[in-house]
């Protein structure tokens, strides 16, 4: 039988070659603008060359490839190889009729494959309309219209016109949250990025009708409820409905479910690999054990397993995650490791970044060629790509290649604006402020953050740029970077203004897991002047400081999320050593605050912090440089109005300390969704004088009262109505306040 296959194997190949016809001769017929060898090259043949039907085909199929011809026709006869081809015309011109805006037209630009100088090709034509369509779309020209029509020349090329009615932009006049939502309106508010437009709000992009945006949304929210416990959370359905004109009606209908419980969790690993080694994965599920489902655990989770996959023992380990549901709101959870197939990386190939600099891709991935091919590895390369924010999309394809041991990882992402301009204001019981600020997220297409902004109040200014440069020179580390400078004038409540400039370089870090190194060296250059109206403490410090100091903070953070934390705690001790000063002062800081859900919308939570200022060389300490308590601390006293007074002025302290115990409140009052209740108990100190113990206030003080945050048509409202408990003769009260803001 194997006789026979191989005989008939034989036969078809030696037909194969009767068949075959050699190339004695190349005729290139009905070129114009591409010369006869360039089209040999594309065709892949050279006299003397056997070829066959098979072979006739892959010239056509070679040579269409290349879109310079819309017709080719190709003929063998007795050796002479005739090919004959019509020539797409040659794009002259590109042109965007019907938008006047630089941006937009070089953002429409970027849509299209067809450029000037490229071969006309009607279908690319065709996509590159629906592309334009569809970013316009997203982009907020929900109303827009695109028409294309060709204009041919004479010299067989062609302009290609664009004609744009971009009508009206939609805009998101009201979000609405229903269904078995469990939440405010006005906590999930602050999850999603579309925000209800406003007249005031001229330069966000945020109110505008954009499909991925909403899409954003959706995901924002489904993972905000999978963090809370609600594992089969559904986002049901969003719909835009048209109010009036370009007025839109955002609905998310939300269909939390039921909370879910981690159950039973367990790993499983090969029998040969030491339980030793997962040791630290092993005790992380045995503590998230009959606790809420979170995604945000399971994410630690995964994070140790992929420090393990990084190691060289464990380089070609795959982690499978199993989620089972039992007895209704339970959940067993199950990390299976086993071992992949030992393949390598061969190249990585990346498409898409016009902007981005290759080298800050490849920066995020966790692979690079020659290493091993690690499914855990390309899974967290994907997911830094995507955290950088850079990029509206990202796909990961693996692609074999000849060698059966390597694989080409090809990487395409589509890039997205970076940049933004932001503008606020606020009113308060401290008077008005107002912010402007730049903001660029991947400065000179290498990831690098540039924010620039200026805050302006009743006494102060204060401005800055800062500079976060990511894995500086390849050392795995940020470099930050800032200037800023703060102009004080309280001549007329203290007798003195001061300037301080910074120049400040630093660092930072994860020394260990959630444990943050963040180490700074500031230059500081302040000038303080003082007036007639100033105490002689004050007068005898004016004039000019120049401090170097070394400024870090050491924060362990144990918080379940960032945003608006339910569960967990932090802990960060700050300290500003001075190396070179005219006056020798060191500053010490530490804050604990630990948060505890009591329901779905109490969260109960006490703070502590303490400070202090001493100088080493037994002096005074600076004016500017003194304690006080800010209004988030000790509500219920003016801020700066407590503690040590000199005459009429408060000079705050060398030390300071606050206290705070607080919840939420649950909604007793359903009709206000967009209104938040939360009730305190504050205690606080500001004592110490270093000039004159006589001036010293050690009394403690205390209030309790009830805080309101309320998401106003106008922007987020705060509320606070406190009644001080115990207090000093010279304290300034503030039994109400409250703080407006918004942005534009």
């Amino acid at each position: 039988m194997i006789r026979v296959i191989g005989l008939l194997f034989i036969s078809l190949f030696i037909f194969s070659k009767l068949l075959a016809e050699e190339i004695k001769s190349i005729e290139i017929k009905g070129n114009e603008r591409i010369s006869s060898e360039t089209i040999k090259i594309f065709s892949n043949i050279e006299l003397g060359q056997n070829i066959n039907d098979n072979g006739l085909n892959e010239i056509l199929k070679d040579l269409y490839s290349t879109e310079f011809f819309n017709n080719i026709n190709v003929k063998l006869n007795n050796g002479a190889l005739i090919i004959t081809v019509s020539e797409n015309s040659l794009v002259e011109n590109v042109i965007i009729n019907g938008v006047k805006n630089k941006d937009l037209i070089k953002a429409i630009f970027e849509q299209t494959a067809v450029k000037e100088k490229n071969s006309y090709v009607d279908q690319k034509v065709i996509n590159d309309s629906e592309k334009i369509s569809n970013f316009l779309k997203v982009s907020g020209y929900y109303f827009s219209k695109v028409e294309v029509s060709v204009e041919n020349n004479p010299n067989n090329t062609v302009n290609i016109l664009y004609n744009i009615d971009l009508g009206e932009k939609a805009l998101v006049s009201k979000i609405n949250f229903t269904g078995n939502k469990i939440y405010k309106k006005n906590t999930l508010s602050r999850v999603i990025v579309t925000e209800e437009n406003r007249f005031w709000k001229f330069l966000s992009k945020k109110k505008y009708l954009n499909e991925n945006q909403i899409n954003l949304d959706q995901r924002l929210l489904k993972n905000y409820y999978l963090n809370e416990g609600y594992y089969k959370v559904k986002i049901t359905q969003s719909t835009a409905n048209i109010i009036k004109n370009n007025n839109f009606m955002i609905t998310y209908n939300i269909d939390a479910g039921e909370k879910f419980y981690f159950n039973e969790v367990n790993l499983i690993i090969p029998s040969d690999y030491n339980p030793i080694n997962f040791k630290d994965i092993q005790d992380e599920l045995n503590n998230i054990k009959g606790t809420e489902y979170s995604f945000n655990k399971i994410e630690k989770l995964l994070n140790k397993i992929d420090k393990i996959a990084e190691t060289k023992q464990f380089e070609f380990i795959n982690a499978t995650l199993n989620e089972k549901i039992t007895n209704d709101n339970k959940i067993d959870l199950q990390f299976v490791i086993d071992e992949s197939k030992k393949l390598y990386v061969n190249r990585i190939n990346i498409f898409g970044n016009d902007i981005t600099n290759e080298n800050t891709i490849r920066d995020l991935l966790v692979v690079d060629e020659g290493d091993p091919l690690n499914e855990i590895l390309n899974n967290k390369s994907l997911n830094n790509i995507r955290a950088s924010r850079l990029f509206s999309n990202v796909n990961f394809e693996i692609q074999d290649t000849e060698n059966d041991l390597k694989k080409d990882i090809k990487i395409q992402v589509v890039e997205q604006p970076t940049g933004e301009i932001t503008a606020g204001a606020g009113y308060g019981s401290s008077g008005q402020t107002l912010a402007f600020g730049i903001k660029e997220n991947n400065f000179r297409g290498n990831a690098t953050k540039l924010n620039a902004n200026v805050n302006i109040s009743q006494q102060t200014v204060k401005g800055g740029i800062n500079l976060n440069i990511p894995n500086y020179n390849y050392s795995e580390k940020d470099l930050k970077l800032n200037l800023s400078r703060t102009d004080n004038d309280f001549f007329d409540t203290s007798g003195f203004k001061n300037t301080i400039t910074n120049i400040t370089f630093g660092t930072g870090l994860e020394y260990k897991q959630d444990l943050y190194f963040n180490p700074l060296l500031v230059f500081e250059f302040e000038e303080l002047e003082t007036n007639s109206s100033a105490s002689s403490t004050l007068k005898k410090q004016d004039g000019n400081y120049n401090n170097l100091k070394l400024d870090y903070n050491l924060l362990y953070d144990k918080r379940n999320k960032a945003f608006k934390p339910s569960d967990g705690y932090y802990s960060n001790f700050s300290q500003k050593f001075p190396l070179i000063s005219n006056d020798y002062s060191i500053y010490n800081s530490y804050d604990f605050k630990a948060y505890h859900k009591l329901s779905d919308n109490m969260v109960g939570s006490i703070s502590y912090h303490m400070s202090a200022i001493n100088s080493l060389e037994g002096g005074d300490v600076r004016v500017s440089e003194r304690i006080n308590l800010s209004s988030r601390k000790l509500r219920g006293f003016k801020p700066g109005k407590i503690g040590p007074k000199d005459n009429n002025d408060y000079i705050g302290g060398n030390y300071a300390a606050a206290f705070t115990a607080a919840t939420t409140l649950p909604s007793f009052l359903p009709d206000l969704d967009s209104v938040d209740f939360g009730i305190f108990i504050d205690a606080g100190n500001v004592w110490g004088v270093d000039y004159d113990s006589s001036l010293d206030n050690s009394k403690l003080r205390s209030t309790a009262g009830l805080a309101i945050d309320w998401l106003t048509p106008i922007g987020p409202l705060s509320f606070v109505l406190s009644q001080p408990i115990t207090k000093s003769s010279t304290d300034v009260e503030e039994t109400f306040r409250f703080d407006l803001g918004t942005t534009f």
